[in-house]
Formats: C-alpha cells, structure tokens, sequence
C-alpha cells in the first residue's frame, strides 16, 4: 500500500496468454475466473517489457538474438495481429481510507488496450508514447485485494518486410505513431512482434482530494552565472466537492558530503483550488547565488538539487507530493559562421560535442534501470558528451534521463520521423507522416511533459533526415518557442524584476528553454539543408580523417563503422556455424571482398574492407587463423578506426567542425556493425580507443600531416607542461626520443606541436611504435598518455604476427575493495624487460587528477591488506588472490611473470569471469558488465599502469580476473 503521494510499481507477479487462447472476458478474468498461475495457456510474463520478451523468457519462441532464431518466429505480416495480441493479468492490494483517491497509471504501452480492473473496463487509447493515469478510485475491491486485465493490441499498421528486407520493411509503421526501426534497419533484423506490449512502467499512486500533475521548473540566469533563480509552475487538479484551501510547499536542497542535506530554500504558498477544477500555479521564483552549476561530462560536475513539492489540504493534510533532481544549467547553440556548424555553449561555455548514436537498449524493451545505468556511464567512461536518441527508436524514458543527468551526457532527442519511412526511403510512403497528426502531436506534447525537468536534454528534433509534416513542424516550432530568456546568445543583463512585469515566467511554457530543429540534416547539421550529407558508414583509412577532403561540413549528425565483437560474444550469441570467418576474397585490384557466413550476413556484418578505397584492415595483420585471431585482430583495427575517427574531428575543433556524433555506439540486437559494446555489455576495443581520443586534454599524432598536436577542449589554460615522444622498435630498442617541454596550452584550441621525424629519418622500422606522453613538469603526472602502432607509408603490418612470439616478463600487483557484491580492484602491471630511464619519472603513468572526473570511488569499499612479496616468490597469482578474497591475512598480492625478451608488452586486456571447476568448451564464463578505467593498453620496457577494475558479482560466483595480450596470450588468471 503506497503512501500519500508515493507509488507502487507493480513490475512482477504478471501472467500472460494470447488472446485466442483465452475464452474468458476481462470481467471474468477480473472477477470470478482469474487465472491462478502459470498453467497453459498463461506463462510468466515481462512488464514492463514486449509480447516477444515473455515469449523468449518462456522458451514458447527461441532467442532472436541467437544465430537464425529470429527466422523461425513468426512475423506479425504472416501471423495477423491476433497472434500477438494478448492478456496480461496482476493483482494487488490497495485499501484506502477516509478521502484517499488512487490512480492507476501506465507509462506507455503500445500500441492500445483495454484495461480491466474488478471486472470494470477502461480504454487506453493508441499511441505508443503516451501516458494513461486511470482514477479507480471507485472500483476498488473493498478487501483491499484487486484484479487487473490488460488486453494489448499490436499497432494497426505493423507492414510486411519485403525479401529484399530495408530500411523500415515496407514503411508502413509510419502511419502509426511508434517506433519504425521493428520493420528491420541494415543494422537489425525485423522484430516480430513490432514491440507490442506494456512496454513501460505500471504503478499504482495514492493521493489525497488534491493531485499534483506535471510540475515544470526552469533555472535562469544573470550576473555571469552568479544569479539564478529557479522557476516553478505546476498543475493542480482538486477531486473532491467543495473547495480545497492548500497549502503549496517547495524545498530545495543539496546533498553534501556523508549523505547530510542542506536545506536551499523552503518556501509555502496558499491557494484555494475551486470543486472538481484544474488550475494553473506558478510559484513565485527562487533566488541562488553562486549555485553549483551542472555540467556535461569532462566540463565540471553534474551538480544536482532535489526539489520537493508538496500539496497540504485543510482539514485532510498532506494530500500529494513530488520530488525531481534538477540541474541549474543554461544551454544554447547557434549556427558558427566559421564552420557552418552548429555550435553548442553550455553556462556559457562552447563545448566540442563528442557524442554517439543512440537506438534504445534492448529491441524487446526489457528496459531497467541498471541496464541504463551501465549503458549511460560506458559512454561516460568514453569521455562523450552527447548521445542522440533517433528518431526510428524511442522517446527515451525517465530512467534513461536520469543517468545522463547524473554522468553528464547531453541528450538530442528526436521525435518519431525518418527519411526512410516518412516520404524519403524506397519505396517512397508515407509523404505526410503518421495518419493521425493530431495523435502524434498528443504524444510529443506529452513527453515534452515527461522529458522537459532533465537538465541533460539539450534539443528537441523533429526526426531523422527528414522533417515532419508541415502542420506538425508548424505546431512543433510553436510549441517549443523559445522564451525569451533563452532566445540570445549569452547572458541576460535585464534585470530579473523588468523582465518578470515584461515577459510571463518561462515555467508556464510547454519547454522554451532548448532549441527545436526541425530535421537532423538542417540548420546547422549536415550541409543544414536537408540533402543526404552526414555519413560515411564504411570503414575509412585512418589517416584519412585527417585529411582536408574528408567531411566538408562543420556538425556532421552520423559518422560509422565497423564493430566486431570479442569472439567470446560470437560463440555466447551464435551456433558453431556461425564461428566461421569470412572468406577473403582478393581482387584483380589488390583489393579483398570479404564474404561472410550466413549467420553474419544476417547479423549485420560490416565488412573491414571497402574495395577501391580501403585495403582490409584485419589483414593488415596476416590472414587470421581462426575465431579467436580474427577477432583479436579486429579488436586492433577497432581501436585504430575510432580513436582516428575522434582524433581527425578534435585536430579541427572550431576551425572545421564544432561537432561529431558516432554513428552508432551500441546495438539493441546482436548485431556486427557500429557498436563500442556489444548487447552483452561487452566492450570492444573501439571503446579505449574513442576513451583515449575522446579525453578533455589529449596529445595526438596527426596520421596525416605526422605532427604532434593537443587538443585542449578545457576552459583552462595549462602552462608548464611537456610532451614526452618515444619510438619503440619490435626489438625492444628505443630509435627516437625527444622532449617538447616549456609548452603553453590555450583553452578551447588546438595546438600543433612539431612535426615526428623519426619516420623520415635513416633505416625506420617498418613497423614500430610510438608513445606520447603529455605531462606536468612540476611533478610528472600524466595528463594525456597516447600509444600508437605503425607502419611505413604503403605497409602492413604483419611484422607483429612473429612479435607475438616474445616474452615479456610482467609483474602484476592487485588490490582489492570489496562491498556486498561490488568488487574494485586496482591491478598495477610492470613490463619488467628494461629498467626505466632515471632522468624521468613518466613511466609510472601517475596521472593527474581531473576535476569532473567520477570514475571510480573506491573509498567507500572495504579494503583488503595489500601485502606485496619478495620478487623472487613463486606462488601462483591464483592461490594468492584467493586467499586474499578469503581474508587470510598471509596471502601475497603481487604476480611476476618470467620472459627473457625486452619490447613492449602489446595490447592487454584484462577480463572478468566467474570461476567454474566444471567449464564446458564454448561456455561463456564473462561476469558482465565490467567498467575498466582502461583496457587493450601497451607498456614500453620499465613502464607501469594502473587499471581499477569495478563489477557486481551474481550471488554464489567466485570471479577471477584474466589478463592476456598480444604477446602474452597464456594469460594470467586469478581467482578472487
């Protein structure tokens, strides 16, 4: 039973069954014949989730994320919506008392139902994103024990999917107001029940006579940022017969350290609110100054405020309640006439958009919020900025926008519209959009109201690469006017008194406070007239994004490529057919086709060769041997690609481009194509090479020009520092070192340093390796550390196949924190082949602190004796680290590897796994998802590096770590 102003949501306990198999009616099922269990025809059902997901959990269909499972699930074109309407059934207890109201409320469902509670029916209309709240006040059972039936349509127009397949299937989805991308996309099979379901939150909320509906607060600013007051409006609806005399109350406050509050501002208002009326209030504004501001990720903390709204009814009490974390942060863009692009300025401040593209996080919507937690942070972790939600997927939902409040990642989100649905794919359809124009803008106004207390969302989109119908792009514009204090660039100099008696308060718009374009292509993206100018999607040379001819305009909305999995997804997603490789065809040019299996085909595969343009970048490396080698191998070229790509837009920040968004970052299927984690929550390589590119103060070799630049996205100036440059041959040796020191970094720019000659010089390597190391002179610490791996002008390199053969002696030491089920570990690994130079201390890797840096925190773990052993001991790390992790306190914590060899230790990568005496060949044992501060890394002789290494253990797991590499393929394993 929730309290005054609480819900409860009802996410377990819920059957389901196909409607033709059930012959009861909903008054029945919620009266006198209701289901007693999981007996035929009712199955365990998700909620929130899709008719697909209970059908997968029930074993009733196989898992169209393995292999070609996917084929065998019937099609809604060739079963009929029938096959996937079905009956979901819950009960729960609610008994209120005295004036008590309760409301049931569905978040979302898709696409309409009929809801059944006691045995009394209620519609919800169609629409897939759109709100229900259901009074029922009356219809309570009396014992306090409740029947609830939802019978689910599927949308009216679900398509059909041509043989061929495409973009959106047959396009007809688009005449309904929901997700397109469930007719199949070139990177997702078509998703059979076209995500049919109570896809969204259930809850129940009780209030008392009055009912708080959809509060919006707006923070402005003056003074430079000193001033800001926070605005507040909000809808009250009274539900009884007689005037309600309320007492309104709005609390602010902010959280410091070791969980103590500290009250901002506490404000009461009266208001008497007419019988059975709705009514508008605006809270008189509240006054900050010197608030902490939030910021996006790598420009400044995500400071958030919690305020609290409660409604007091005379004679009944406290009658509803309402708390939202809100961020006082101001953002604008305008269209750069240096670059063309849109350019985006948050508090003031432009920011360098680094972001990725965004679907949703699972194609059966079994949305959580630990799911979106993971998915938010690993783009933290990545150093992006910006994540656009398209505009074939979702209006991302509350949970979603809650972690990029808190990790700082803007969010662009689109409205339901594509090119290729909306009047622009093949075949052309649907010119004007969705049949019900009106629907579709009841939905959007609708999670305006929902999304708009998020200081994380950034702008609204009309859709992608497309614009809406001309009414709804009319009503759209007119709806998300600006107000006029968000309307100019820079700060209000006005003073709050003069501009409060000339404009009405901005909390009373719809939102007025972010931009609205009308199409991903216009008005300062893309070439910002529509045309088809974002892309490429292949994999590029990468050098080439360097390069002067590459993108010509300044904002460019998708740019993708290539995403192979660690070949331990493979396997966990695949049967062994789908083990195989592709088949490198060679080319009368020189070039290679790769050909895949059937089963990658199906999944999507983006080839590493694009022929005529681009020579295979995976057998740059030697034809692979097998699952293992091609994925490794691709694991280099992923790397390379995406630390190239960001490095190419970041070397013309402000000069060319004010921004770039990755194309895309995950998949919400098993797909083989533009992702930087796989659906398993997996990290590719890609991922350390967008997290070492993406940093907010980075050193970079131009591929290009071979100069040496940093980019420097801070609004800081950084004096006094250096960069360290080394060659490193395969033998070892060291060819090239130099020192630029007495360097000077302005803020927002990039700097070319000087050009690397070692490529120039006499007899170079033809393959070899370059580290760079930009740092503070005063104390050595790190601020940006890049290594690099390459080839002379027209090479390959194949040279590193043999170079897998040396042995380079490590040693390893851990620590380890453990809370619960959370584990931190610090593993600190030495490549022991050479003594470091003493004239430096950069080869400790100590990094410098970064201020917006929320990693890892491992202080509030319980922390375990870190005892490192004589050099000489011989313990296996597996025994030591067990006995560690068992809380004896003569375990050792340190690990040597023996190697006679000197060279750089190439590409470790450490993984976590759940430790099983009873491994079966092919199990996948990854405990995921795991965040590494760093992974697939290299160290020169006498360098270290500390990797934190932080991951939730299932109950009655015993983890262990694994580390391998290029050239220390037996791995390192260690039970913790």
């Amino acid at each position: 039973m929730p309290e005054i102003g609480e819900k409860t949501v009802l996410d377990s306990g819920w059957l389901a069954a196909r409607s033709t198999e059930v012959q009861l009616t909903g008054t029945q099922l919620t009266t006198t014949h209701p289901p007693t269990g999981p007996t035929s025809p009712w199955m365990e059902a998700v909620v929130p989730g899709t008719v697909l997901a209970t059908l997968v959990k029930n074993k009733v269909v196989g898992d169209p994320f393995y292999g070609l499972e996917n084929e065998m699930i019937f099609d809604i074109a060739d079963s009929g919506r029938e096959y996937y309407t079905f009956w979901f059934f819950t009960k729960f207890q609610c008994k209120l008392t005295g004036k008590q109201h309760l409301d049931l409320n569905f978040r979302a469902i898709n696409y309409s139902a009929e809801v059944y509670l006691n045995g009394h029916k209620k519609v919800l209309p169609k629409g897939m994103f759109r709100r229900h709240s259901l009074e029922v006040t009356d219809i309570l059972n009396p014992n306090g024990s409740n029947l609830l039936a939802v019978l689910v349509h599927p949308p009216d127009h679900p398509g059909s999917i041509p043989p061929e397949g495409g973009q959106g299937g047959d396009h007809e989805i688009g005449k309904d107001v929901a997700t397109q991308y469930v007719e199949g996309w070139d990177w997702i099979a078509p998703v059979r029940d076209r995500n049919t379901g109570i896809w969204d939150e259930v809850s129940i909320s009780v209030t008392g006579p009055v009912k708080i509906i959809d509060p919006h607060l707006v923070s402005s600013f003056f003074d430079r940022y000193t001033r800001v007051y926070l605005h507040a409006t909000i809808e009250l609806e009274n539900r009884s017969a007689w005037v309600a005399e309320c007492s309104l109350n709005i609390q602010v406050t902010t959280e410091l350290e070791g969980n103590v509050c500290l009250m901002e501002h506490l404000q009461t208002q009266h208001v008497s609110i007419p019988s059975r009326a709705r009514i508008q209030y605006t809270f008189p504004q509240l006054f900050f100054y010197k608030p902490n501001l939030w910021w996006p990720n790598c420009m400044g903390k995500q400071s958030l405020y919690n305020v609290s709204i409660t409604v007091d009814v005379k004679g009944f009490g406290e009658s509803d309640s309402w708390t939202q974390l809100f961020g006082l942060r101001k953002i604008e863009s305008h269209i750069d006439t240096a670059t063309g692009g849109r350019l985006f300025k948050v508090n003031g401040q432009p920011i360098f958009i680094r972001g990725g593209n965004w679907i949703l996080s699972d194609c059966l919507l079994r949305l959580s919020k630990e799911r979106y937690k993971t998915d938010i942070k690993f783009h933290a972790d990545m150093n992006l900025n910006m994540i656009r939600c398209w505009g074939g997927g979702l209006a991302e939902r509350p949970e979603f926008y809650h972690y990029c409040d808190v990790y700082g990642l803007l969010v662009w989100q689109e409205f339901w519209i594509t090119g290729d649905v909306d009047g622009r794919g093949v075949p052309v359809s649907n010119p004007n959009g969705p049949l019900d124009h009106g629907l579709f803008m009841l939905c959007a106004r609708d999670t305006i109201k929902l999304l708009r207390n998020h200081p994380s969302l950034a702008l609204w989109v009309g859709g992608n690469e497309q614009v809406p119908p001309a009414d709804i792009n009319t009503a759209l514009k007119n709806d998300l006017k600006l107000h006029p204090f968000f309307e100019t660039n820079g700060e209000n100099i006005t003073p709050m008194e003069e501009l409060s008696s000339k404009f009405k308060d901005p909390s009373q718009y719809l939102d007025g406070t972010r931009v609205y374009i009308q199409g991903s292509m216009w008005d300062g993206f893309a070439n910002g007239k529509g045309d088809f100018t974002d892309g490429p999607y292949k994999i590029q040379n990468p050098e080439d994004f360097f390069k002067d001819n590459f993108y010509e305009y300044g904002f460019n909305p998708e740019v993708g490529s290539v995403g192979i999995p660690v070949a331990a997804t493979i396997r966990a997603t695949m049967p062994p057919e789908g083990w195989q490789l592709p088949l490198f065809k060679k080319l009368p040019d020189g070039y290679t086709e790769e050909v895949p299996n059937p089963i990658w085909e199906y999944h999507k595969y983006l080839p590493y060769s694009n022929p005529g343009e681009v020579h295979d970048q995976i057998e740059l490396y030697g034809t692979p041997r097998d699952l293992d080698d091609f994925c490794l191998k691709a694991q280099l070229a992923n790397y390379i690609q995406y630390r190239a790509l960001l490095e190419g837009w970041s070397s013309r920040m402000w000069s060319k481009y004010t921004g770039v968004l990755i194309w895309k970052t995950q998949n919400p299927w098993s797909g083989l194509r533009g992702q930087f984690y796989d659906h398993l929550l997996d990290q590719t390589a890609g991922f350390y090479g967008c997290r070492c590119a993406a940093e907010p103060i980075h050193v970079q070799l131009n591929l290009a020009t071979y100069f040496l630049e940093v980019v420097n996205t801070t609004a800081e100036e950084l004096s006094n520092v250096a960069i360290e440059a080394s060659v490193w041959d395969l033998e070892g040796a060291c060819p090239y070192y130099k020192v630029f020191d007495k360097l000077s970094l302005p803020p927002k720019k990039v700097v070319s340093i000087s050009e690397i000659k070692y490529p120039k010089s006499k007899n170079p390597k033809p393959v070899f390796f370059l580290l760079l190391k930009l740092y503070h002179v005063s104390n050595y610490s790190i601020i940006s550390r890049n290594f690099y791996w390459l080839h002379l002008p027209g090479g390959d390199y194949k040279l590193l196949e043999p170079y897998r053969n040396k042995r380079i002696p490590l040693k390893i030491t851990s620590k380890v924190f453990i809370k619960g089920s959370t584990y931190e570990i610090e593993m600190t690994v030495l490549n022991k082949s050479k003594k470091p130079d003493p004239k430096t201390l950069t080869y400790k890797n100590n990094f410098a602190i970064r201020n917006d840096d929320g990693n890892f925190d491992m202080t509030s773990l319980e922390p375990i004796s870190n005892i490192e052993t004589d050099p000489n001991q011989t313990t296996g790390l597996f025994q030591r680290l067990y006995r560690q992790f068992s809380k004896e306190t003569n375990g050792l914590k340190v690990a040597e590897t023996n190697g006679s060899d000197a060279g750089v230790a190439f590409f470790l990568n450490f993984s976590v796994h759940a430790s099983k005496i009873d491994h079966q060949e092919g199990e996948d044992s990854r405990i995921l998802p795991v965040h590494y501060s760093d992974n697939y890394f290299s160290l020169v002789p006498g360098e270290e590096m500390s990797v934190k290494i932080s991951f939730k253990v299932p109950p009655g797991v015993s983890p262990r770590v694994t580390l391998k590499g290029w050239n220390y393929h037996h791995g390192l394993h260690t039970v913790l």
